[in-house]
């Protein structure tokens, strides 16, 4: 392979560099961050310069190729050769492009070692045949991360969307099952119909298995009317049940029954109800030890893990921390219209070093917070919430939506030993429950406003209540 480097004089400014390239172009710096683009590449991917800049490559091509690419990466600036290769991209718009990268190596004037990439970026929509389709799509639009184990599971949801077969989907609260199973649904053939979710553990028996299977007039007081359920609305489509490890023994039967039949009678009927569709479920809980102590059926945990996806807590997705902080930030401080730009070193290092017991969720809701109260342009130590200096009490998330800590109670907070830590960050409920109560309380139990201070949607809320009995 022939070698290729530039050299960047430092009197010679980078936009200017690329405004003369023919190509979409980005400079990274030695993280694979955009350093900067041109407008070519802004059309290509439809990410303007405030959003793109500082953001991992990765995350704005959205291709085809997972790991790969940042693999390229880093042998180009190792072998300092350059390298060409083909693939999709998924735009801002979701629409596929293919696209042939180019990347070489970017030297300073005196340097040996590379300090970065040039990335072009060429559109081969033309070279394509008409109508020709790809094996691959987009698996990363709403799901973030770099770490080798967030990598096995982008690599496997291709394959799970390719199949008709049940998945069964495990992993701590907050650890985003929620956007697999949507992501799986979208990309597989039934997603231009109906994705269906349902808490299962949201809900009493009764109630649960009328959402579920739909009832008939008169099938008990109240029932004014026919109802459909959840699974003949989603015909054709996905039902993803989340919380599958709350189902009451009764309706686990029920289940089964439509997994072996695809056919199930609504509350009351008399009438089997034929029934097309896919079953996606979620559980934080061990199915297996559930089926041990007799709680779950042991033919329906088969029946369900036909295919079986894990995710990682935050704290093992190694540097993924890092970047959904900076990720988050950014996305809040566009939303907000705030200048915050960066965390200093004392509250990165904080950040980092916090273990994370609600996982994604927590660390989306700690930036939200930090980039609300925030004031300039970095956020400082006194700006993050104030649970996080709590360090010897069980309820840490008491002060999310209030405010930050002061300098007094972080010196008398300062006390709790890791061991204490460690057992009250565990009890993920008691912390969500108390940042619901004390979002009430800061809205003055307005739920709308409530459910925008948490990040969560209205009927989002209006569940979550219901399960921690706050109604």
């Amino acid at each position: 392979m022939m070698k290729k480097t530039y050299a960047v004089p430092g009197e010679v400014a980078l936009d200017d560099l690329l405004a003369g390239f023919p190509h979409a172009s980005a400079v990274l710096d030695e993280g694979f961050k955009i350093v900067t683009l041109n407008r070519l590449f802004e059309a290509l991917t439809g990410y303007g310069h405030d959003i793109a800049v500082g953001v991992y490559a990765d995350f704005i091509l959205r291709s085809n190729m997972g790991n790969s690419r940042g693999q390229i990466f880093q042998r180009v600036v190792e072998t300092g050769e350059t390298a060409t290769i083909d693939g999709d991209i998924i735009n801002r718009s979701r629409k596929r492009i293919p696209v042939r990268f180019t990347v070489s190596p970017l030297h300073t004037r005196r340097g040996t070692h590379a300090r970065g990439v040039l990335l072009v970026a060429e559109d081969i929509s033309a070279l394509r045949a008409t109508g020709q389709t790809t094996l691959y799509r987009d698996w990363s639009t709403d799901i973030i991360g770099h770490s080798p184990k967030m990598q096995a599971v982008f690599e496997i949801m291709p394959l799970m969307a390719r199949t008709d077969a049940s998945i069964l989907i495990t992993g701590e609260t907050g650890t985003g099952k929620d956007k697999i199973a949507e992501t799986i649904h979208r990309n597989s053939p039934r997603g231009k119909f109906q994705f269906i979710k349902i808490n299962c553990g949201a809900l009493p028996p009764e109630l649960l298995e009328s959402e579920l299977f739909g009832h008939v007039k008169g099938a008990f007081t109240g029932a004014v009317r026919d109802k459909l359920g959840m699974f003949k609305l989603a015909d054709r489509g996905t039902i993803f049940l989340t919380e599958i490890g709350d189902m009451p023994l009764p309706l686990q039967v029920k289940l089964l029954s439509v997994l072996d039949d695809r056919a199930f009678y609504p509350v009351g009927g008399e009438r089997k109800e034929k029934v097309d569709v896919r079953v996606i479920a979620a559980t934080h809980r061990s199915l297996r030890e559930q089926v041990e102590c007799g709680a779950f059926r042991e033919d329906l945990f088969y029946r369900l893990n036909v295919l079986q996806i894990h995710l990682p807590p935050l704290r093992e997705r190694e540097g993924d921390i890092r970047f959904l902080l900076d990720y988050f930030l950014k996305d809040y401080a566009t939303r907000l219209g705030k200048e915050v730009q960066s965390f200093s070193e004392t509250a990165l290092d904080l950040l980092l070093n916090y273990h994370y017991p609600g996982n994604i969720r927590e660390l989306r809701n700690i930036v939200e917070y930090c980039a609300n109260v925030c004031r300039e342009t970095k956020i400082e130590k006194d700006d993050l919430p104030r649970y996080l200096f709590e360090q010897g009490r069980e309820n840490q998330a008491a002060a999310l939506p209030l405010a930050p800590a002061g300098k007094e109670e972080r010196a008398e907070t300062r006390t709790g030993t890791a061991s204490e830590t460690k057992a009250g960050g565990d009890n993920w409920p008691a912390v969500e429950r108390e940042m619901i109560l004390q979002a009430l309380k800061t809205t003055r139990g307005n739920r709308t406003r409530a459910a925008e201070l948490l990040g969560w949607g209205r009927t989002t809320l209006w569940r979550k209540i219901v399960q921690y009995g706050l109604g």
